[in-house]
């Protein structure tokens, strides 16, 4: 019989989540779903539904049901905890630099042609500020001879 995982509640980022984004991985994980076949399975993109889990997006009631529905959850359950009268923390990702290496390698990306990013958005859009209200994220995997790439698209 194979064991349940189980979420390291106790270990950053899981333990600054609500207790029931635990129970949203460990779901997600027993019935062997990625986030964008949830996503499909609700309406939602997979970056959105990754969100949800990290506490970082808000669900309508609608979404809500058809997530506790889709990893089988008492939607009860999950209504009471990131329901109508929870809100998302969108403070941002912990500690900078971050330690993880994926993030670090995201914020080094930045640190390093951050300037260089600023500059061709202003060539190409003048002066303004570069909006993530609506921002629409998607993550690809281009194959290359040395290693395969991540191609990461803000839009």
């Amino acid at each position: 019989m194979a064991q349940a995982f189980k979420v390291a509640s106790s270990v950053s980022p899981y333990s600054e989540l609500p207790p029931i984004c635990a129970r949203l991985f460990e779901a997600k994980a027993a019935k062997g779903l990625t986030f964008d076949q949830i996503g499909k399975a609700i309406g939602k993109d997979e970056m959105w539904v990754a969100a949800v889990f990290y506490a970082q997006a808000k669900l309508s009631p609608e979404d809500l049901e058809g997530l506790a529905k889709t990893l089988d959850l008492p939607v009860a359950n999950v209504q009471a905890e990131i329901g109508e009268n929870w809100w998302p923390n969108r403070a941002g990702m912990g500690e900078i630099p971050p330690r993880d290496p994926v993030l670090y390698r995201l914020f080094e990306g930045v640190m390093v042609y951050g300037h260089a990013i600023k500059a061709v958005i202003h060539e190409k859009f003048g002066d303004g500020i570069m909006s993530m209200i609506d921002c629409k994220v998607n993550i690809t995997k281009k194959p290359d001879p040395k290693g395969d790439r991540v191609v990461l698209t803000f839009e």
